[in-house]
């Protein structure tokens, strides 16, 4: 099985978490089909006016305890939402439970949208 792991070189130390990094979303949008990507805003935002990445699954944070084993721990995970706050604390959260290849991606579907980056609703 080919890990697929990937190392951002956009990535900087998040502001609000020790051990979170936030990576750019043009590089993620560059290497979206090796990223596993989780959106954890709720599913009315999902399909609302920011739309979201397309490929992206949604996890809702307040339900990610419950599905964080189904998560791949042999792949890079990268955490979505509208301003980077709750995808900042669904990455702190898998990494406090053994995940080592999580990212939150900075500015969220708000900063995705600013770039103009394909989006789906």
């Amino acid at each position: 099985m080919t890990v697929k792991i990937h190392d951002f070189t956009s990535k900087t130390s998040n502001p609000n978490f020790d051990d979170v990094h936030d990576i750019a979303p043009t590089e993620l949008h560059q290497n979206m089909s090796t990223i596993k990507m989780i959106d954890v805003r709720q599913p009315d935002e999902y399909t609302g006016e920011l739309g979201h990445v397309p490929g992206a699954e949604l996890l809702v944070l307040d339900t990610l305890p419950d599905h964080l084993e189904n998560l791949p721990k042999d792949q890079t995970i990268v955490f979505i939402c509208r301003s980077g706050a709750r995808s900042a604390r669904a990455t702190a959260f898998a990494k406090m439970n053994g995940f080592t290849h999580v990212f939150n991606m900075l500015g969220g579907m708000i900063h995705w949208n600013e770039l103009q980056l394909p989006v789906e609703r």
